[in-house]
C-alpha cells in the first residue's frame, strides 16, 4: 500500500483500488479518508471496514484550484482528527500532487507554517512535486480563512 506518515495520524499517499489494498489501509488503523482523486471514489471500498471518506475530487490539471476544495477537506480532516484514536489518509491516484496539497491545506490548518508543512511532507514523502500553482491555490485558502477568522 502506498501510504506514508507524515505525522503520527495523518498519511498521505496514492490509489487504494482494490479491496485487498483498502483492508490494509483499516489495518493501518485509518478511520478517515480524504481521497482527492477524479478516477475512483473508495466509499463502496470502506465501507466495510467503518471507514468514513470524503470523496472530493479534483483534477490533477495544474490549474488553481478553488477554495471549497481546501474548506471541504480541512473541515472534514479537523472533525476526524477531533475523535479519539483517529487516523486520517489522504490520497490521490499517485501521491504525487493532489494529496500533498491538501495535506498542506490540513497542516497549515493546524497552526503549522506553509514552509514547514511543505518541508515536512517533502522529507517525508520524497516523491512529492509541489507545482506552483497548487501551493498558491493552498495560500489563498489560508488567506480566506484568515480574512473570515476577522
Amino acid at each position: 500500500m502506498d501510504m506514508t506518515w507524515v505525522t503520527g495520524r495523518i498519511a498521505v499517499g496514492g490509489g487504494i483500488w482494490s479491496a485487498e489494498n483498502m483492508a490494509a489501509v483499516a489495518r493501518a488503523g485509518v478511520t478517515h479518508i480524504i481521497d482527492m482523486q477524479i478516477e475512483f471514489d473508495d466509499t463502496v471500498l470502506a465501507k466495510p471496514h467503518g471507514i468514513k471518506v470524503l470523496w472530493n475530487p479534483i483534477d490533477d490539471d495544474f490549474q488553481a484550484k478553488p477554495p471549497q476544495v481546501f474548506q471541504r477537506g480541512v473541515e472534514f480532516a479537523l472533525a476526524a482528527l477531533d475523535e479519539e484514536g483517529s487516523k486520517l489518509f489522504v490520497h490521490c491516484a499517485a501521491g504525487v500532487h493532489r494529496a500533498p496539497m491538501m495535506t498542506l491545506a490540513i497542516l497549515c490548518s493546524l497552526s503549522w507554517k506553509l514552509p514547514d508543512a511543505i518541508d515536512l511532507i517533502e522529507i517525508r514523502r520524497p516523491v512529492v512535486d509541489f507545482a506552483d500553482v497548487y501551493v498558491r491555490s493552498v495560500e489563498r485558502f489560508l488567506e480566506q480563512q484568515v480574512r473570515a477568522e476577522r
